[in-house]
């Protein structure tokens, strides 16, 4: 079987140039952004850190008491300070419960959210209330297996964090975080980065081609896993390859963001900062990233090819 990479994209730009160019239409545009506005409710957001941790008076890596130890007693020291704060130990539950919630919430939305973006995009069209009601058990099993492997993924990161700080701690007691061996860094460095990239390939299988399979079939999660690993298995390296290049595309796909919003003088950013509007806006990208996913399954036969 003959699995190619540019044919497929070439056909996902096509199908977005006919459904959305040919003829323009703004209202249709609004609908199909909507929908591509929930689908990616949780995925959009960049995480950016502010913290200066070189140039303060009383620096954070300078301070030489600063050992394992002491990163081990922050929680406990942490605790301390809330059980004498109570006023702010009852604000910060509630406002983690708030937080959890509402991204449960978005994880519920975005879940179903996915149907409906790919129905309009398989089939040519602008709708919200059918495919919001026709893929509900769909949506509903999507969302308790990703918030099942949030769980799970998070419970990897903690004890991973835990292992290593145990680790250090009892071959490293009383060392300066500085005077930690540089292949020890390394290799904490490289098997977290693995954890990520890891955690990050589940993610995109997940959203390119069970969801489709889902869709097709109309399975649950764990049945759509069934029919996909054995096509996994056998082209394991087509799909790494597959992701290495979303991934390059979303660099690319970066950078042209960044030079609009510079030639246009941030007025690009400013849209990008409206989330609904976003979403129309970078329509074009959204639709084309997701009739390429479906684009590149239909090489692997007609029991994967999800389009009428």
């Amino acid at each position: 079987m003959r699995i190619t990479y540019i044919e497929p994209l070439e056909s996902a730009i096509t199908r977005m140039k006919n459904a959305l160019f040919s003829p323009f239409d703004l209202k249709k545009w609004f609908v199909i952004g909507f929908t591509a506005f929930l689908a990616n409710l949780l995925d959009g957001p960049f995480s950016q850190s502010k913290g200066d941790f070189g140039n303060n008076g009383s620096g954070f890596w300078e301070d030489p008491d600063f050992t394992l130890e002491y990163i081990l007693k922050l929680p406990e020291t942490i605790l301390e300070w809330l059980l004498d704060n109570p006023g702010w130990f009852i604000f910060i539950v509630i406002g983690t419960i708030v937080i959890v919630t509402i991204i449960i919430t978005c994880l519920w939305l975005s879940s179903r959210g996915k149907f409906m973006f790919l129905d309009n995009v398989i089939h040519n069209r602008a709708q919200v209330v059918k495919p919001w009601r026709e893929f509900c058990n769909q949506g509903n099993s999507l969302f308790l297996w990703r918030l099942g492997f949030g769980i799970v993924s998070l419970a990897i990161f903690l004890s991973f964090i835990i292992i290593t700080l145990g680790f250090l701690l009892k071959n490293y007691h009383n060392v300066v975080l500085e005077d930690i061996s540089i292949p020890i860094i390394v290799g904490i460095v490289f098997t977290f980065l693995l954890l990520v990239i890891a955690t990050m390939f589940i993610s995109l299988l997940v959203e390119h081609f069970i969801v489709p399979i889902m869709y097709k079939y109309e399975l649950t999660a764990l049945q759509a896993w069934g029919r996909f690993l054995p096509l996994l298995g056998r082209y394991f390296m087509q799909f790494i390859l597959y992701s290495m290049l979303i991934f390059v595309l979303m660099i690319i796909v970066i950078i042209g963001t960044i030079l609009i919003g510079i030639f246009t003088c941030c007025i690009g950013c400013l849209l990008l900062i409206i989330p609904y509007i976003s979403a129309v806006f970078t329509l074009p990208i959204s639709y084309s990233f997701r009739a390429y996913s479906v684009e590149f399954l239909a090489q692997f036969g007609e029991d994967f090819n999800v389009f009428p």
